[in-house]
């Protein structure tokens, strides 16, 4: 004892106190709501309000098509990459062979019911938001082939489809126009 001082109360005094200080601020608390700070809240707003025109700014502008085509409508959709039409200008032509660097995907040409769960799977791993534009009469509606029964009767059946490109085979400047329709779409400039 005489190497330690004398405590003015016991240990059993000293956790029922602890514990009254805490009932008390539990207490005191319970009525009370703590507000977030205003600048940092109006901050957040003003920062979501200007990242949000910048977004859709980018991807308006950095529309990245799948290479993908399944019929005689992908011979168009070739000719579409040639220096006649000129894609480039516009940023159209960066074709990718993998779905998950794509949020285009132009669906040219007939589709049969054996394909779709492959077209499915590629739509799936593409990136989100994704766009779908069906390129020909085969891919809007089954074109000559509407009474087949293994061609589908439009892709619409099995995926979203954002812009129908009219025409049995349609020409290039068709893409060109549903691209850019496809563009002012994305940029709430229009609905489709």
């Amino acid at each position: 004892m005489e190497g330690q001082e004398k405590r003015p109360y016991s240990d059993a005094a000293f956790m029922d106190s602890k514990q009254e200080m805490d009932l008390l601020v539990s207490k005191s608390l319970a009525g009370r709501e703590v507000k977030p700070n205003v600048l940092f809240a109006n901050l957040e707003k003003t920062t979501k309000a200007l990242s949000s025109g910048m977004v859709k700014w980018s991807r308006k502008n950095s529309l990245w098509p799948m290479q993908f085509g399944l019929a005689c409508c992908a011979i168009e959709l070739m000719d579409f990459g040639s220096s006649r039409i000129d894609a480039e200008r516009r940023g159209f032509l960066m074709f990718r062979a993998t779905p998950r660097q794509c949020d285009v995907m132009i669906v040219a040409g007939w589709v049969t019911k054996s394909i779709v769960p492959e077209i499915k799977r590629l739509y799936e791993q593409m990136l989100s938001p994704k766009y779908v534009i069906a390129y020909g009469e085969c891919a809007t509606c089954g074109g000559p082939w509407f009474e087949s029964y293994n061609i589908m009767k439009g892709i619409d059946q099995v995926l979203p489809v954002d812009v129908y490109v009219a025409g049995c085979p349609p020409k290039p400047e068709n893409l060109f126009g549903a691209l850019v329709k496809l563009q002012k779409k994305v940029g709430g400039e229009v609905e489709v």
